[in-house]
């Protein structure tokens, strides 16, 4: 596996905004000229297609590729709306984690770079006692977390931020996610607080703030600054 043309987008929790993210940085690649495709490792809730796949699509402008609609960029696909490890059990079958970078490796004969967006935070089950963050150590791929304005996420971020350093996981920056910016005394301070934690334990890595998506703002993210991927 060539690890710099992988990147892994994981969150705090399930509704950080991971699709946001990976498809406005999608955008931001495409605009760039930039061999791309999006991954969706596991997708849970959903039939016939990864719905998170659409998404990044939609916010990129453009049509599902034919490797959407073989299947190509989203290995698992369950019905049952819950962690992948319960949903692969509901459904009788194994999630195999080599199997998805196989799935990866396929894509990478030809795109030159793969955003991989994974299922709920570092620590979800995969299989067994198998996480998200397990997959990302074993494979080697940097890692960009979403954070956002809510309630707690100070608390979230911290945690994930420590587990990561403890695991030796590569982190190539975090996303402030604004929304849903009820309160712009909270947002702003959150975002302050979880910059300057991020100083203090990774001295380099690059926090980016997304705004609350519309057709004006999608791209204003400086995404250049995460140069340890691009």
């Amino acid at each position: 596996m060539k690890r710099a043309n992988y990147m892994f987008v994981t969150g705090i929790d399930t509704d950080a905004g991971k699709s946001i993210v990976t498809g406005l940085y999608y955008k931001y690649l495409l605009s760039k000229s930039e061999k791309v495709i999006t991954f969706k490792a596991i997708q849970t809730g959903c039939k016939d297609i990864a719905e998170d796949i659409v998404t990044h699509r939609e916010i990129a402008g453009v049509k599902l590729t034919k490797e959407d609609i073989n299947g190509e960029t989203c290995p698992y696909l369950f019905n049952h709306p819950c962690s992948p490890h319960l949903a692969a059990q509901i459904e009788n079958r194994i999630i195999d984690p080599h199997n998805i970078i196989k799935a990866a490796n396929r894509l990478s004969d030809r795109y030159d770079k793969i955003v991989i967006e994974g299922a709920g935070g570092l620590m979800v089950p995969i299989t067994g006692q198998y996480t998200s963050a397990d997959f990302v150590k074993d494979y080697r791929i940097p890692v960009l977390l979403v954070t956002s304005s809510k309630l707690g996420s100070i608390n979230h971020t911290l945690l994930t931020l420590e587990y990561i350093k403890s695991r030796g996981i590569e982190l190539s920056g975090i996303i402030y996610n604004d929304f849903p910016n009820n309160d712009t005394i909270i947002t702003d301070d959150s975002y302050r607080v979880i910059s300057d934690f991020a100083e203090k334990m990774f001295c380099d890595v690059p926090v980016l703030r997304v705004p609350v998506v519309d057709d004006s703002n999608s791209c204003n993210t400086d995404w250049g600054l995460i140069k340890k991927w691009l």
